[in-house]
């Protein structure tokens, strides 16, 4: 299939093949995108580097979103190997342990607030800001979040807040970047097993529960979340920005908590 055919993708946040950047990367492979990678710090580099061969990719290059200068680099790295970007994928989230664990005002201080936000909610902005001046017409922004930004999830604590930010960023830079035909999208995707996730107290109940209650009866898979984001980088979604599309077999409908 060739859906992404020549569309040239930056796919942020690859840890391991069981994440969702990882099967973002596969869905648009199979679409024929070319694509490039960022990764935090030098100890990933042989990791990114080996997952990337997977996707016949060799673009790689570090980006830790906590440092200024490594943001505003990102154009610098990509116009190495690109004259422009179609699609941004923003798949990078963290909160200290403790601020994902127990009561949310156990672990409720000025540090981890700060940090959770940086990370997951401001970096997105800040990535977009760099990239966006590289962006043609009918380009595409994607992030990822978690229906913990909209209900309470035991245990998810402030980074349901950092997510929630996320989400605001996303309708504000939606109607910022879409003058310039850019359009700005999140995937609420379900509870997936990953290196992230495992640092939530909990997560195996999270999962469980999702199973027993989402309408469908199952959980997603990175590559089922990986498909609806290869959509909103697609032309199919031409008319779709600033929306929180959610992709959890239902379970956000649910009156639950």
């Amino acid at each position: 299939m060739t859906l992404l055919k020549n569309k040239k993708i930056l796919v942020t946040g690859l840890l391991s093949n069981r994440s969702i950047a990882y099967g973002t990367a596969l869905a648009c492979h199979k679409l024929g995108a070319e694509l490039a990678f960022s990764y935090q710090e030098g100890r990933f580099q042989k990791r990114i580097f080996d997952l990337a061969k997977s996707f016949s990719c060799d673009f790689c290059f570090e980006c830790d979103v906590s440092k200024d200068s490594d943001i505003e680099k990102i154009p610098d790295n990509l116009s190495k190997r690109w004259s422009s970007v179609d699609g941004l994928i923003h798949a990078i989230a963290f909160a200290p342990r403790a601020a994902i664990s127990g009561k949310f005002t156990d672990g409720l201080t000025r540090e981890n607030f700060s940090t959770a936000h940086e990370i997951s909610s401001y970096s997105f902005a800040a990535m977009a800001k760099v990239v966006s001046p590289m962006m043609p017409e009918n380009s595409s922004i994607v992030t990822i979040s978690y229906v913990g930004s909209e209900k309470v999830v035991q245990g998810y604590n402030t980074m349901g807040l950092a997510k929630a930010s996320l989400e605001t960023s996303v309708k504000y830079l939606a109607n910022d970047l879409g003058q310039s035909g850019i359009r700005v999208n999140a995937v609420s995707a379900g509870p997936i097993k990953t290196l992230a996730a495992s640092g939530i107290k909990g997560f195996s109940r999270i999962l469980s529960n999702v199973e027993e209650r989402a309408p469908l009866r199952r959980n997603v898979t990175p590559e089922e979340v990986g498909n609806v984001i290869a959509f909103l980088l697609s032309d199919l979604s031409r008319c779709i920005t600033g929306e929180i599309i959610h992709a959890d077999n239902g379970y956000s409908t649910l009156m639950l908590s």
